[in-house]
């Protein structure tokens, strides 16, 4: 188990408090939620106690029977530093195609974003100064490796992994090997 595992709670456990949650918010029964959501009682009462494997389909009746987006369901709690490696994550499957989704992160409210494509050559760190506050950097490795994130404490991650991070500090990005690509997505208000 990597760190980042250890640190967060399972897909299925943060599914589990969330349906909760959201079905009080509401004040709805176990049996009530279930009708508007097309599903079987058990297999909510199941998700509920954290157990189960739930499609896509059913996150989505489920999703919109408590009028909340997906994501709100199945998004890892924000800590300063957010990194998903390529094997980890809230993975969700489709039942009706090949299709499965894995949530990297959450767009809050009122919220904007930029999204580039960065091709990164091993050298000097790219240094950045700090953007205005409350700005979030989201990167996810395309191919290669790189070193990035806060100045003080950079993570390194690899092909696939994801990680986020206040950009309204001072922040590195560094690739470690020849052809590094990545996605970046730059989250401002």
């Amino acid at each position: 188990m990597s760190p980042s595992q250890a640190a967060q709670p399972s897909p299925i456990g943060l599914l589990s408090a969330s349906l909760r949650r959201e079905r009080e918010r509401l004040g709805l029964s176990v049996s009530e939620l279930a009708k508007r959501a097309g599903i079987a009682k058990s297999t909510l009462s199941q998700l509920e106690t954290g157990v189960g494997n739930p499609s896509l389909e059913t996150l989505w009746a489920l999703a919109m029977a408590l009028d909340v987006q997906v994501t709100r369901l199945i998004a890892q709690p924000r800590s300063h530093v957010q990194v998903i490696r390529a094997d980890e994550g809230a993975t969700v499957a489709s039942e009706q195609a090949h299709y499965a989704v894995t949530l990297l992160a959450v767009c809050p409210v009122g919220v904007q974003r930029d999204l580039y494509r960065l091709a990164v050559e091993p050298g000097a760190p790219r240094l950045s100064d700090p953007h205005p506050p409350g700005t979030i950097e989201h990167v996810v490795i395309c191919r290669g490796r790189a070193r990035l994130g806060p100045v003080g404490h950079p993570v390194e991650l690899s092909a696939g992994d994801y990680a986020s991070y206040s950009a309204d500090e001072a922040h590195m990005f560094e690739a470690l090997e020849a052809g590094t690509a990545a996605v970046m997505l730059i989250e401002h208000t």
